[in-house]
């Protein structure tokens, strides 16, 4: 799949978010990038044959006050390889694009991993 096609996946999934999210969301760059490079799977403890599909970084809205301000966005990336090397085809790169974005969004409202864990597992 090319990038921009890859890239389309993802804009699908952020048109695709109920607008009280939508609407929240500040300050945030969502990019794709082709795999997460050792020095990020090192820092987040992710040893092979694990992989990261998404990353947030930045500060989540739970800790911004009134200084907040003046800062660079908060990234999420979203990594194409290994969403493409995990799926049988489109449809199955589309969904777990989905789940990512959503991810990697609950990260930005301040959700820790094993809640996000929690919430998924309730949805499946």
């Amino acid at each position: 799949m090319t990038r921009r096609q890859f890239e389309a996946l993802v804009e699908k999934a952020l048109r695709k978010l109920p607008r009280q999210f939508k609407e929240k969301l500040a300050n945030v760059a969502v990019v794709v990038e082709d795999w997460a490079d050792d020095a990020t799977l090192a820092e987040m403890e992710i040893e092979p044959p694990d992989t990261l599909y998404g990353l947030y970084r930045g500060v989540d809205i739970t800790r911004r006050d009134s200084t907040y301000g003046n800062v660079l966005p908060d990234t999420i990336t979203i990594y194409q390889g290994p969403i493409e090397e995990d799926c049988a085809d489109e449809a199955d790169m589309a969904q777990l694009v989905r789940e990512t974005v959503i991810h990697e969004i609950g990260h930005y409202f301040g959700l820790d991993d094993d809640t996000m864990h929690r919430i998924e597992e309730d949805e499946g």
